[in-house]
């Protein structure tokens, strides 16, 4: 019953049924491509959840090495600071009158005076030094871990974007009107060329 030949009819059942089979099969792979795309995206947020935990224990390491570098050096400091006080309370003061060559003793004092305030001066400088360097590469490893976080997130939007476009350009390709898709094809009207579209 109708206008199209029994014939006619057949192969359109035939071409829908295929059509039909495809669109599920479409369906399959999507829904496979999607989940596998989900997986790999919680395997990358899981390997970077990790690579940050190795991240901060080397970098808690790492503050640790400058803290014991910088006790180390203060202990240095204070010992030197100490064993220069005893030089001093050993050597005689300038108004003692008990040596016969007051004058000698007097200019020997004020050299090793004159050069150990010049080892303290050193001596600070030197820590000064050391601080200000461990601050500067505190800062830079914080500065260094800050960019490979905002890397790291960007990396992850972009794998996410990247997988969302994908999805919703298959999803836009097969809800698009007068689309039928054929093996090879993925929903181009430029496959068609060979195929009518029956209303």
């Amino acid at each position: 019953g109708g206008k199209a030949s029994e014939a006619q009819a057949r192969q359109n059942q035939q071409m829908m049924l295929m059509q039909c089979k495809y669109q599920q099969k479409l369906k399959r792979e999507e829904y496979i491509k999607v989940k596998k795309a989900a997986e790999e995206a919680e395997i990358l947020k899981k390997k970077a959840i990790q690579r940050e935990k190795a991240e901060r224990l080397e970098a808690k390491k790492r503050q640790e090495e400058m803290q014991r570098r910088e006790k180390f050096f203060e202990d240095q400091h204070y010992k030197t600071n100490e064993l220069l006080n005893r030089l001093d309370l050993g050597l005689p003061k300038s108004d003692s009158c008990q040596i016969a060559n007051h004058g000698q003793e007097s200019a020997a004092w004020m050299r090793s005076h004159t050069y150990k305030q010049a080892l303290r001066e050193e001596e600070n400088r030197r820590l000064e030094e050391t601080k200000q360097e461990q601050r500067r590469k505190a800062e830079l490893m914080e500065l260094k871990q800050k960019q490979k976080e905002e890397a790291r997130t960007r990396a992850l939007q972009n794998e996410q974007k990247r997988v969302n476009n994908a999805f919703l350009d298959r999803l836009q390709n097969r809800t698009q009107p007068n689309s039928i898709y054929q093996p090879g094809c993925a929903g181009s009207l430029d496959c068609l060329s060979n195929y009518t579209w029956v209303s």
